[in-house]
């Protein structure tokens, strides 16, 4: 039985699958009407000293990057993202996202969100476990539209609670800079097309909720505005 798939560039000939694909997870481009889509999302933590003191880290820029992975389902660009279960501390982080359209060339670059359950990532922290669930849910992954271009060397990285300031930094002040992440990750993973890499996050992560307007502004790439919503609200 043969199944085309022309929005993924994909043919198929002589097969059939189990249940119908999920449809792929795409990104706007800016100035354009072409998707990005994603394939994996790769997160850096504690990459901004700022950040990695207000966490209660002792050792800062020492031995490799912290590299944590979310799944493309993750990622939403609804401005209204309901507020997650099993959590009652959820986070905002806002971060710059480098895209790959290949494991050689950047394709640009866009403003996210990294959500985190912050309450189930410090209990499984203090189990000595995984703290991927504290990470993973549903709409953990706002972010704008991908602006084309190199990721820029400096630049403000801020974020408003009801037009409160909470997030104020600058892109220079990254430990490990953009380049040095690539070659990192790339050393024990290759990148490849549709790739995320998001490069940490200032000093100023709080707690949001149901009501909470987040406005996350990185000078040059863009601008995301999201609305915490009740759950199902």
């Amino acid at each position: 039985k043969a199944r085309f798939l022309f929005g993924s560039g994909l043919l198929y000939c002589g097969m059939s699958f189990v249940f119908d694909p999920l449809p792929r997870i795409t990104l706007p481009v800016a100035g354009s009407d072409a998707l990005f889509p994603v394939e994996r999302i790769f997160c850096v933590g504690q990459n901004y000293a700022s950040h990695a003191k207000e966490m209660g880290a002792t050792t800062i820029g020492e031995g490799v990057p912290i590299f944590f992975m979310k799944p493309a389902s993750c990622v939403t660009t609804k401005a209204h993202v309901p507020y997650p279960p099993a959590t009652q501390n959820l986070h905002h982080e806002v971060e710059l996202a480098i895209a790959f359209s290949s494991a050689e060339n950047i394709f640009g670059c866009a403003v996210t969100l990294d959500m985190t359950r912050r309450d189930l990532q410090t209990q499984l922290k203090s189990q000595g476990r995984p703290w991927e669930l504290g990470k993973v849910f549903e709409n953990a992954l706002p972010s704008s539209a991908i602006t084309p271009g190199a990721p820029p060397a400096s630049g403000g990285i801020k974020l408003w609670l009801n037009d409160e300031l909470k997030q104020n930094g600058d892109l220079s002040d990254m430990i490990w800079k953009p380049d040095q992440l690539i070659t990192i990750l790339s050393s024990y993973i290759p990148i490849r097309a549709g790739d995320l890499l998001l490069t940490g996050t200032p000093s100023g992560v709080g707690a949001v909720q149901p009501g909470d307007r987040l406005r996350a502004v990185i000078d040059t790439i863009g601008e995301l505005n999201v609305t915490i919503q009740r759950p199902n609200g």
